[in-house]
Order: structure tokens, then C-alpha cells, then sequence
């Protein structure tokens, strides 16, 4: 081993100490005076630095209370808003109103406390949160999620929940009444009664009578009285003289659709979608109308998945329309353009594109063609042009019943509802010489109308066998209002459905059929052409579109049994999932031979209709499935209005068929692990399934209903049975 010379050692050393101070050169040389080190804000730190605290926005917003919604459809959103508005009009009170995926809720446990948190919580398919309520349901229920106080306890916390859902669900209201339970748990204290409105009756009516109880208790817990507030304007309407023309929004959902630039459809920015076909699926010259249509998806970025739900925007009807525009007494000036700012955008954001005009606000952006509320009927009598119509208003507000025979019965529209109030004729087509003007304010009309939103339709295709286009199937909505003292019974007709009817005839040159002109009632119709005549390119016409996507998907190994339910437009996943299976069978058999789906589980249809010959939906096309898919396909129909029927003579439903079937259905979930899916109304249809379900494999274990219903429970919780039905 060599041995270091005094000389290597010095050389070294002298290296060492070089090197040193150049990696401490700013402590040896700085002055004494110490260096300033930037500190990292704490995770709870108030402040402009974090857009995702709530906290920090109450306190530099002076507000008392802040609003969380969980929406899936813009409905509990408009809920919250109602409520902020009547905080501040009762007791002068100002809300923040909150997305809750846009903040973070580790200092919720710092909320002061003289203000209180409202959860407006609307329960989203099978007892779920809605997409936006995800996290914060998450951060509630987690025992192990802390807040700052290092705790999962929020001691002493004043809330409120108001929860959206549908009785006919079976977890009608689940998202609210967990958030109350947790809530609880947790130490929170909750002002007044936990609401819960029901859209299966009446959501508006349910939410009148909690609130008239919930606000007395409000006032009591956080010391405040009523009349401390105002009736101030939400909005403030101004008609602009002049404005680049090009700059107007006429109906265009977003600014990339106005200035046609490129970027990702969504919600957001929905996809003119051409209309490749469109076409009638029952029988023509029949009284009722399904519309098959087909949404060109090519060169968009739109992709979608079996299962999912493609979200179709329309527009009101021409008549309903010029109905309001002229018992707004705007008709002469409709398309005076239009600026709309928020006088308090973090209570009410202006909920449309602007600037715009009356007519296109009307029949693109607000949904006049909904039943008219309680309430607004309300604010809007102190402007009514006669006493007549003050007391007629006025009466309908005060009195449930009233309103109830008349309005909701009557499936009356806010236009009709001022019509009738001034003794104008509601049958006839409105102009302003038959319609009495009101002097309401624009601004009132934005506040208490809400936002027209997307019409959801299962998807009726597979991108495996449909790769640029969404198939839509829609049964067109169309039934008679209830006779009252004021009104006769009337045809009433469901907005997007029929905007699809309308667009199936202009896209086949057609006009409506004798049948569909019932009596003296003509169908509505609809500026499909869109804003601009963008809608339409030569003799092509588009909707605009965009998808949202589900988790009502098959299962992945085509060995699993799979068990579909789906009487009507129920069938229309179906035809998607069934097409997805076609598209696999094919690649396995060109790659494996003619034998290759012999392990395949098998696949059953419970479709129901009323006649094979009149509404037997894609009749055409199950045959061919069912030869492509080599014997794996079968299909039961019941059609409840042609023989054979049972014994006593009654109808012949899906559940009987599923009945009859009991020993295979039963073979196939105990034995063959198979999946279940049902689809259509969830009213009548979708319980009588569980119910017949329940019955089978109770026997089947030889047990009871009950033991069978606990099956059924069991395959919900791990996505063996799936539900995409509406009421």
C-alpha cells in the first residue's frame, strides 16, 4: 500500500477547506443581520393565496352563511340560490354559495359561531352523492379524515340540510339524511327540521312548507329578525344601442360555439352534432310517436362507453315563446340586444352568455316551458295590470289547493298562468293584441325562471359497433292536463322530446301525421334551424350534444351470465350492450373459430311492449343479434295488450315472464355469479322486478322474501345489480 507524501496531505487539506467555504460562503461572509427564508402557508392559512378556502372567502366577504349543493342537474344548485336569496331579503343576511368540489373542507370545524353551513343535497342514482359532492361525502364519512382541530368532530358546528330526491327511488333522500347522521355524529347542532323535497310529487310544494317552518328557527338560533333585509334586485338588464352584432349570443351555449373556434365538448361547450338519421321505430299512423335518431360524433373528441347517457340541449317552443314575450308586452323589442350583470355574483351568477336578446333568453336559456312555480307567482302579483289579476295571483300563492287544481293539474306555463290572470284566451296563438302586457321587470323574470337544461337519454349504441355516431331513442312525451274550473283539458308536450320529433320530420321533409294533429291541437313547433341557422347545413340538421358518462356497464368476461330488463324505451342500453357483445363475438370467433362462445354465460332480455305490431321497439334487428351471438341471446316479450293473457284475463308484465323463468334467473345469480341490470320506470316497473327477484332467489335458498331481499342487497353492493331508471 503506497504511502501519502506531507506535500499529498497538505495539497489535500487545503482542498477540503476551499471547498468549504464555498459551500458556506453566504453564513461566513453575509452580515449579521439574519437572511429572510420564505415560510410555506400553512394548510389551514386564511388569505387570497387559496381560492379552495371558504373560510378566508366568509371573512372577506363578510357572510354569515355559506351554501354547499350537490347537483347533478343544476336543480339543487337552484335550491341553494333560493335560499341565499330569502336569507337576504328576510334578515339582510348574505350568502356564499359553493360548489363543494371547488373547496377543501379541513377547516370546516372553523366555521364561526354566530354563522351556520346549509347543505342542499340532491341523491344521485342508487343512493350516491352527485358527481360534485363526491369529496366532501367522503371527507364526512371518513372517521380518519381530520379537521384543524386534529379531530373528526365538528362540536357545536349550526347547520341546515335540505335534501332533492324521489320517493319512488328506493334511497329516496339517502345523500341528506346521511349528511345529517354524520353531521351528528360528529357534535354538530342542526337549526329546524331536516327537509326533504320529493320530485316524484312535488319538490316546489315540499320546499314551501319546510321553509315557512325552517325559518323561525333559523332566526331563533342565529339571533336575527325579520325585516332587516330588502327586496333588492338580483340583476341589473341593460339595453345596449349598439354592440358588434357578431358578439350576441342568439342561442349559442358557450363563446367557442359563437366565435366557432375548436375545443373540448362537454357540458359546457355542447357539439353541434349532424343528424345522420332520424327516424319513427313505432307504427306509422299510430297515436303515439318513438323517434330513433343518430348523432354524427366523427372528428368531435366525443367518445363514449355502453351504458352511457348522451345529454340532448333544446329550446322552448315558438308559441310559448311569443306567449311570454308578449305578456311581458316585449314582443315589438325582442330582439333589442341585452347586457345582464349580477349585483351580487357571489349570490347569483348570471346563468346565461351575454350579451343576448329577449327572444333568444326566452327560448334558449330559461325554462319557460316548465310548470310555474308557487312562489314566483308571488313576487310577480304587485305587478299585475288589473286588481283582478292581483287577487287572482294572489289567491293561487295563498292557497295550496288552489294552485294545485289549477296550475299543476292544469300543467300550466308561467305565460298562461299571466293569461289567464287577465282574462286573456290561452288556447288561442298569443300576439300582443290578445295578450295583456305586464309591467314585470326583465330582471325578475332571469331570477326566478331557472337555467333550460339538458334532456338525458340512455344510450342506444355501442361504440364497438358505432364508433362515430350516439343513437338516441325517445319516446315522445304527450299527455292530457287535468280538467279544472278555468281550464279544459289540454295536450301538453314534453320540450325535448318533441324538439326531437320536430328535427326527425324536418330531417325526412315530412309534416306531422294525421294522428299526431289530435283534434284542433297542432304540435309544437321549435327554431330548429338554431342561433344564426347554424343548426342546419343544407339539409342537415344538428343538436347540440355532449355525453355523460355512467357506470351502468357489462361485466368485462363474457362468461358471466347477464340478466336485462328493460320494457319500453327501457330496452335502449340494451340494444347497447347487446351490440357490444356482437362486436366481441365477432373478433373471437374470426379468432378462435365457430366454437369459440360455448363458455360464454348466457344473455337475457325481459323486454315489454304493448303489441308485437305496434311498438315493438328494433324488432328488425334481434333476430340478427341473436343468430351472431350463436344461441348465447335470448329474448322474452311480453306485449300486454294482445293475447295470450293470464287466466284471469289480466296483462302479461315483465315480472310474469321472469317468474316463468325462475329456475334459470335463479341458476344464473346463485350458481353462475350473473349480473342483473334493469332500466326504465322506476315507479311501478323497477320495484315489481326486486320484488319478483327477491321472491326467487328467496325460494331458491330456501328461505323467505326476506332472505331474498337480503340477496338482492348484496349484489347492489357489489355492482351485480344495476338500476338506470327515472320516474
Amino acid at each position: 500500500m503506497a504511502v501519502a507524501s506531507s506535500s499529498d496531505v497538505a495539497i489535500l487539506a487545503l482542498g477540503v477547506v476551499l471547498a468549504a467555504a464555498y459551500l458556506f460562503r453566504d453564513s461566513i461572509f453575509s452580515s449579521s443581520t439574519p437572511k429572510a427564508v420564505p415560510v410555506a402557508p400553512s394548510k389551514f392559512a386564511n388569505g387570497h393565496g387559496n381560492p379552495r378556502d371558504f373560510i378566508a372567502k366568509m371573512k372577506e366577504g363578510k357572510k354569515r352563511l355559506i351554501i354547499f349543493y350537490g347537483s347533478q342537474t343544476g336543480t339543487g344548485e337552484e335550491y341553494a340560490i333560493r335560499i341565499a336569496k330569502e336569507a337576504k331579503t328576510k334578515f339582510g343576511l348574505t350568502s356564499l354559495v359553493c360548489d363543494p368540489e371547488e373547496y377543501d373542507f379541513e377547516n370546516l370545524d372553523q366555521v364561526p359561531e354566530d354563522s351556520c353551513v346549509i347543505f342542499v343535497m340532491a341523491t344521485y342514482g342508487e343512493g350516491e352523492p352527485t358527481d360534485n359532492a363526491v369529496q366532501l361525502m367522503e371527507n364526512l364519512t371518513d372517521s380518519a379524515f381530520e379537521f384543524s382541530n386534529g379531530q373528526h368532530r365538528l362540536e357545536g358546528l349550526k347547520y341546515v340540510v335540505f335534501g332533492l330526491g324521489n320517493r319512488t327511488y328506493e334511497h329516496y333522500n339517502a345523500i341528506a339524511r346521511q349528511v345529517d347522521a354524520e353531521l351528528t355524529k360528529m357534535g354538530a347542532v342542526r337549526i329546524g327540521e331536516r327537509g326533504e323535497g320529493d320530485d316524484d310529487k312535488s319538490m316546489e310544494e315540499d320546499y314551501l312548507e319546510w321553509k315557512d317552518n325552517f325559518w323561525p328557527a333559523f332566526a331563533e338560533a342565529l339571533g336575527v329578525e325579520e325585516g332587516q333585509g330588502g327586496d333588492t334586485p338580483d340583476f341589473a338588464v341593460t339595453e345596449l344601442e349598439s354592440h358588434p352584432p357578431e358578439k350576441v349570443y342568439l342561442g349559442e351555449l358557450s363563446a367557442r360555439a359563437l366565435t366557432k373556434t375548436k375545443g373540448i365538448h362537454d357540458a359546457k361547450n355542447p357539439y353541434a352534432s349532424p343528424v345522420k338519421v332520424a327516424r319513427e321505430l313505432f307504427q306509422v299512423g299510430g297515436d303515439r310517436n318513438c323517434v330513433h335518431v343518430e348523432l354524427d360524433i366523427e372528428g368531435s373528441g366525443i367518445t363514449y362507453q355502453h351504458g352511457d347517457h348522451v345529454g340532448v340541449w333544446p329550446l322552448n317552443p315558438d308559441a310559448e315563446v311569443d306567449r311570454l314575450l308578449c305578456a311581458l308586452g316585449l314582443y315589438s323589442k325582442k330582439d333589442t340586444v341585452i347586457n345582464v350583470d349580477s349585483l351580487d355574483p357571489a349570490l347569483a351568477k348570471v346563468p346565461f352568455p351575454v350579451p343576448s336578446t329577449y327572444i333568444s333568453v326566452l327560448r334558449h336559456y330559461i325554462d319557460i316551458s316548465a310548470v310555474a312555480g308557487r312562489q314566483i307567482l308571488g313576487v310577480l302579483a304587485k305587478f299585475a295590470p288589473s286588481p283582478e289579476a292581483d287577487a287572482f295571483l294572489r289567491n293561487l300563492t295563498s292557497n295550496k289547493d288552489e294552485y294545485a287544481a289549477v296550475v299543476t293539474n292544469g300543467c300550466l306555463k308561467l305565460g298562461e298562468v299571466l293569461q289567464l290572470a287577465a282574462g286573456n284566451d290561452i288556447n288561442a296563438h298569443p300576439t300582443p293584441q290578445n295578450t295583456t302586457a305586464w309591467a314585470i321587470p326583465f330582471d325578475i323574470i332571469i331570477s326566478s325562471i331557472p337555467r333550460l337544461q339538458p334532456r338525458y337519454y340512455s344510450i342506444s349504441s355501442s361504440p364497438k359497433l358505432n364508433p362515430t355516431s350516439v343513437h338516441v331513442t325517445a319516446v315522445v312525451l304527450k299527455y292530457e292536463s287535468i280538467a279544472n274550473k278555468l281550464t279544459a283539458p289540454r295536450w301538453v308536450h314534453g320540450v325535448g322530446s318533441n324538439f326531437l320529433l320536430n328535427i326527425k320530420h324536418a330531417a325526412n321533409d315530412e309534416t306531422a301525421a294525421a294522428s299526431e294533429e289530435i283534434e284542433h291541437v297542432s304540435l309544437p313547433a321549435y327554431a330548429i334551424e338554431g342561433p344564426r341557422g347554424a343548426h342546419k347545413t343544407e339539409d342537415v340538421y344538428k343538436i347540440p350534444v355532449h355525453v355523460r358518462r355512467s357506470t351502468f356497464r357489462l361485466p368485462t368476461n363474457p362468461k358471466s351470465p347477464v340478466i336485462m330488463v328493460g320494457p319500453g324505451t327501457g330496452v335502449a342500453p340494451f340494444r347497447g350492450f347487446i351490440q357490444e357483445r356482437v362486436a366481441l363475438a365477432r373478433r373471437t370467433i374470426e379468432k378462435n373459430g365457430d366454437d369459440a362462445l360455448a363458455d360464454w354465460g348466457q344473455i337475457s332480455l325481459f323486454y315489454g311492449c304493448r303489441k308485437s305490431t305496434e311498438d315493438f321497439l328494433y324488432k328488425d334487428e334481434w333476430p340478427q343479434y341473436t343468430a351472431e351471438l350463436k344461441g348465447k341471446f335470448t329474448m322474452h316479450c311480453a306485449f300486454s295488450r294482445e293475447p295470450p293473457y293470464k287466466p284471469d284475463g289480466s296483462k302479461i308484465y315483465v315480472q310474469d315472464l321472469i317468474w316463468d323463468d325462475r329456475k334459470n334467473i335463479a341458476d344464473a345469480i346463485l350458481n353462475g355469479k350473473g349480473y342483473v341490470y334493469i332500466c326504465g320506470d322506476a315507479k311501478a316497473m323497477s320495484k315489481a322486478v326486486e320484488e319478483v327477484l327477491a321472491r326467487i332467489l328467496g325460494e331458491a335458498k330456501g328461505g323467505s322474501e326476506a332472505d331474498g331481499a337480503a340477496e338482492i342487497k348484496l349484489m347492489k353492493e357489489r355492482s351485480r345489480l344495476m338500476l338506470d331508471v327515472w320516474s
